[in-house]
């Protein structure tokens, strides 16, 4: 049965997905409206067609049965995987390839990988008959997230392709991944960042090894470990000089380790003024000074927590966090109640894309992560991006998952 036609989606996300899309229309029109440029100036415009676009195909999907959700899941990941392979040969005469020319529109495959990716693995990991702490499925759990990585990262695109291996934990722990497996994964990563500094490598290195001696997990997985943490060690300073530069200098300008007012810095310092000059209640709608005399960089789309918070205030941004925070628990409390693994698996995963770009788009508009490019759900400007974020509400919402509560 295609429609499943005894519930009703979970309108109550749609309800916090438009007030969210609503906020962001209040910041891009303010932040646009005074732009000499007059494409800018349409951001607007077409930020309306966008959301209306994503919302109709966000209704489609939460009508459609979760069976006929499951047999495609696969299909989404394979097109998108191709369409990036495909991206990494157009030719780009500034060194960027993100986007395919669609007529007047552009379309963006790795903002679409999001939800495809989570579809994939949900898919593949919710198998009763695989278990996640067997090591053939955390093989191919990371192969899936690796193959759309690293076609991603070649863009080059990092805040995405951080997305796309920050929900790898959460979905395999919701699926029952054991904590020692969590920490086996999670320790090579913190290995990567201590390796630049000597000291900081050793102590990670003997605290590590001291935990798998005491976990009592056998000779050849001490060894595994221990290897593969000094490998990891070995393998970082080739990483870091793989990374292009403007990527060197925001990681450094955000460890302090760098200061650069003219670069990157910049764009951290006018946006902790935008927000601090806000204070309690804000300047007003169109009265920010930040915004209107355009010192804030990418206002309409990376930085425009900034701008709602200049102009609305300490009270403005928290009434946004709030209606995020409200949005998530109710994707919690959906995923908690369903007795579908595959259900419960899969919003587990969309929830992490939600929580984490709305963590470090915050963070970085705040100085306390690094500017990596991850825009706002539902409020930084941007097609490919909304329609993605209308699909996951789709796919939250979803009238079947309702059903299997």
């Amino acid at each position: 049965m295609l429609i499943d036609k005894r519930s009703q989606p979970n309108w109550t996300l749609f309800v916090f997905a438009l007030l969210l899309s609503g906020y962001g229309l209040l910041a891009i029109y303010s932040a646009t409206n005074s732009s000499d440029n007059p494409d800018i100036r349409d951001n607007l415009t077409s930020q309306i067609i966008w959301i209306c676009v994503g919302l109709a195909l966000g209704l489609v999907i939460s009508y459609l049965s979760l069976n006929i959700v499951f047999s495609v899941a696969y299909f989404p990941y394979v097109s998108l995987v191709v369409l990036l392979a495909i991206l990494a040969f157009v030719p780009s005469s500034n060194g960027v390839n993100r986007w395919f020319q669609v007529g007047p529109f552009h379309l963006q495959p790795s903002e679409l990988m999001k939800p495809a990716l989570v579809l994939a693995l949900a898919r593949f990991i919710s198998d009763r008959n695989r278990s996640p702490n067997k090591l053939k499925t955390l093989f191919f759990t990371f192969l899936f997230v690796l193959l759309p990585f690293i076609l991603v990262l070649k863009q080059p695109d990092l805040g995405t392709s951080l997305t796309y291996l920050a929900i790898v934990i959460p979905m395999l722990y919701w699926r029952g991944l054991s904590t020692f497996i969590i920490f086996a994964i999670c320790t090579p990563i913190i290995t990567f960042v201590a390796s630049f500094h000597f000291w900081t490598f050793f102590v990670i290195i003997v605290l590590t090894s001291l935990i798998l001696i005491w976990s009592k997990r056998g000779t050849l997985v001490f060894w595994v470990l221990f290897v593969l943490n000094i490998s990891v060690g070995i393998f970082a300073p080739v990483f870091w000089n793989s990374l292009h530069e403007y990527q060197k200098q925001r990681i450094l300008t955000f460890l302090g380790l760098i200061s650069d007012p003219q670069g990157v810095g910049y764009q951290i310092i006018q946006s902790k003024v935008a927000i601090g000059s806000g204070g309690i209640i804000g300047k007003g709608f169109l009265h920010g000074t930040q915004t209107q005399l355009r010192f804030l960089p990418a206002q309409h789309t990376d930085f425009i927590f900034s701008v709602l918070a200049e102009e609305w205030g300490f009270i403005g941004a928290i009434v946004v966090l709030l209606t995020f925070f409200l949005f998530l628990r109710k994707a919690v409390e959906i995923g908690s109640s369903t007795k579908n693994m595959f259900a419960g698996v899969l919003i587990m995963g969309i929830m992490t894309v939600f929580a984490f770009q709305l963590f470090v788009n915050v963070g970085m508009t705040l100085g306390i992560m690094p500017v990596t490019g991850i825009p706002l759900p539902f409020i930084s400007y941007g097609g490919s991006a909304m329609i993605t974020n209308m699909l996951m509400v789709g796919i939250l919402a979803n009238k079947s998952v309702t059903l299997s509560t």
